[in-house]
């Protein structure tokens, strides 16, 4: 099923129907939107470089302070849930990167690498993936891993959905502290490649690489990852530190990971079963969150919230997500379709999903 520009309302209430004006015309509606837009294509890089070592340092000290604190106290608490939020902001960088052209911003990347993507655990070519689920052809498909049809039901598909994340960072780990096996042979590496080195939600998902990726640097930083995850196991069995240090961390990566899987439930509406989607039928079945400024930002880090702007225009870097946003609705005619993408809070969206997987799941 292919979600139609006639979309159903969101969580405002319907006008008269015969007061409601024409829809415009999807490329009528995108061509409007990107010359209001038109000059936020740039990225700032002081931005992104003050935003990412304050938030690794917030994260890290927060870190520092989770670890040694008494077990069970409110400080330890306190430092785990500022911890968390932090290290999910710091690791949302790895869609900025993504999105960056070759060659742009390298030290940037390098950094990120090296301060998040290494003692995260997170390499930033895990992430590779992203660029099919902007793929028009892909989008919505078996080939997009960051796609399941939640809307569509049956509504035991989302408890799966979350289901899987306690187990997830485990399953990295091993991956990433078994890398140095993958490179025993050519096709065990492509392999490893295609399908046990993406960030999805998709399992049955397999990145196509590209002749020309830097499969140099991948391997140098699966390396790195692997070490990482050595050292942590090693200094456990050599006594350093007790075994619950382990269990901190892997409590950690539990729950910036579950804040991902919170955020994206609602990036998109999840209605499309498999068919090959246009780019308006892409906008269409994503969201924008609006709401209180805070806690949106919290849960949707790095203009996340504006994720149906982000697919109808991937080019526009984070730091200018909420100035294009208001442009557009200030500009846009009433019955443009990017009105129709807009959510007044997370729980409105949510509430959207279920309904459509219910409703979904009675008709089967």
């Amino acid at each position: 099923m292919v979600v139609a520009l006639s979309l159903p309302p969101t969580d405002s209430p319907d006008p008269p129907r015969d007061a409601r004006p024409e829809p415009t015309s999807p490329a009528t509606a995108i061509n409007d939107a990107r010359a209001l837009v038109s000059d936020l294509f740039t990225p700032r890089p002081w931005i992104y470089w003050t935003d990412l070592l304050g938030t690794v340092a917030v994260g890290y000290s927060a870190a520092a302070v989770y670890l040694r604190a008494p077990a069970f106290t409110m400080l330890q608490g306190i430092a785990f849930v500022v911890c968390g939020f932090a290290l999910f902001r710091a690791g949302s960088f790895v869609h900025e990167i993504t999105h960056m052209r070759s060659g742009k911003m390298l030290p940037f990347r390098v950094t990120w690498n090296l301060l998040c993507g290494i003692p995260m655990v997170m390499p930033s070519h895990f992430y590779e993936n992203h660029i099919d689920h902007h793929n028009s052809h892909h989008y919505g498909t078996q080939r997009d891993g960051e796609y399941l049809p939640l809307g569509a039901g049956p509504l035991r598909d989302i408890f799966y959905f979350f289901a899987q994340v306690p187990f997830l960072p485990g399953y990295i780990a091993v991956r990433l502290l078994l890398a140095p096996l993958t490179f025993v042979h050519p096709r065990v590496r492509t392999f490893a490649l295609e399908r046990m080195s993406s960030y999805v939600i998709n399992f049955r998902h397999r990145l196509s690489v590209a002749a020309g990726a830097p499969r140099k640097a991948w391997a140098a930083l699966e390396i790195a990852c692997s070490l990482r995850v050595a050292l942590m196991l090693g200094v456990v069995l050599v006594g350093v530190y007790p075994a619950s240090r382990l269990v901190q961390l892997y409590a950690l990566a539990v729950f910036t990971m579950l804040l991902n899987y919170i955020r994206n439930l609602v990036a998109h509406r999840y209605q499309n079963t498999g068919e090959q989607m246009s780019h308006a039928e892409q906008l269409a079945d994503s969201i924008n969150i609006t709401g209180h400024w805070f806690w949106t930002e919290l849960f949707f880090p790095l203009g996340l919230r504006y994720h149906a702007l982000h697919h109808l225009f991937p080019g526009i870097p984070y730091h200018n997500l909420g100035i294009a946003h208001r442009r557009l609705m200030k500009h846009l005619p009433a019955n443009s379709p990017y009105r129709a993408t807009v959510f007044s809070s997370y729980w409105a969206a949510a509430r959207t999903l279920w309904h459509n997987a219910r409703t979904a799941s009675a008709q089967t």
